[in-house]
């Protein structure tokens, strides 16, 4: 199922343009983002909201900022119908996927027979997106008794981090992901983003501005940062969030050590080879990305 769900991680085709896969947006060469504020959607579309990223993606409370997927299976079907990302539908992703002759054997070996559809596609991605971890960081080495793994100033940073409470919100093994908080615990976050986080999903005021916590892990490569997209600095990120959630003005020192600390936390990055996505079998509907819907 994990080799099914690469090729169409990878396959374009699953989008109504034939233009736009998963890896679109979730760069697996850029950290599993693709580094923009927001995405860059079907009919060049500017997506609503920043692409988290995928890699350590599956041991989060929920998927999604506001948390409106509970899976990475459900997760991975959202983009792939939503008419400012991936464009299509589950009929059209599932008539051509089911017309590539290719993909049977595929299916027949992960599933037991060569029936396609959606539930089967959606599966079989997130199952892929359950092998995008990255173990082996620097700090987790620290934490097994290596203590020659990080700088004194990175282990300073660790300690500020601790001691101002950074860890009630960025706990767990992704230091992160774990819970729901308020983008501006302690004063308000300005941005012209028109999400309200989790009052989206919930439809309820009190939830308003509430956001997943992000996963730290692989920090450094994952900018631009919020779920607007609005600060491409770590330094400036850290600065924000001190003054947000906890109501300090770290220092520049501070900050330095905090941001070499976070350093510490990009691990080995997923070693993917591109799959060979099989041809369009004669029925395949042919994309037609300049066509507008009626």
């Amino acid at each position: 199922m994990q080799e099914l769900g690469r090729m169409l991680w990878f396959d374009p085709r699953l989008s109504r343009s034939g233009f736009i896969s998963c890896n679109s947006c979730h760069n697996l060469s850029t950290g599993g983002v693709d580094n923009l504020k927001t995405s860059v959607g079907d009919y060049w579309q500017q997506g609503p909201i920043n692409s988290p990223t995928v890699l350590n993606a599956e041991h989060q409370v929920a998927q999604f900022w506001d948390g409106r997927a509970s899976t990475l299976e459900e997760q991975a079907g959202g983009p792939i119908t939503n008419s400012k990302e991936m464009g299509a539908t589950h009929e059209l992703a599932v008539t051509v996927i089911d017309s590539i002759p290719g993909y049977k054997p595929y299916f027949r070996k992960a599933f037991g027979t060569d029936e396609v559809t959606f539930d089967r596609i959606t599966a079989s991605i997130g199952a892929f997106e359950k092998t995008l971890v990255t173990p082996d960081y620097p700090f987790a080495r620290y934490m097994k008794g290596d203590r020659n793994s990080i700088s004194e100033q990175q282990i300073r940073g660790w300690e500020t981090f601790k001691k101002y409470r950074c860890v009630t919100c960025h706990s767990g093994p992704n230091y992160g992901g774990k819970s729901f908080q308020k983008m501006g615990a302690v004063k308000d976050y300005e941005t012209t983003n028109p999400s309200l986080g989790r009052a989206d999903f919930t439809k309820r005021d009190r939830d308003r501005m509430f956001f997943k916590v992000p996963i730290l892990l692989n920090i450094e490569l994952t900018y631009p940062y919020f779920h607007d997209g609005a600060v491409s600095s770590l330094p400036e990120a850290v600065k924000i969030m001190g003054e947000l959630q906890l109501e300090r003005s770290f220092s520049p020192e501070q900050i330095a050590d905090i941001v070499a600390w976070l350093k510490s936390l990009t691990g080995k990055q997923p070693e993917i080879v591109l799959p060979k996505l099989p041809p369009n079998g004669p029925l395949t509907p042919i994309a037609e990305p300049w066509q507008k819907s009626n």
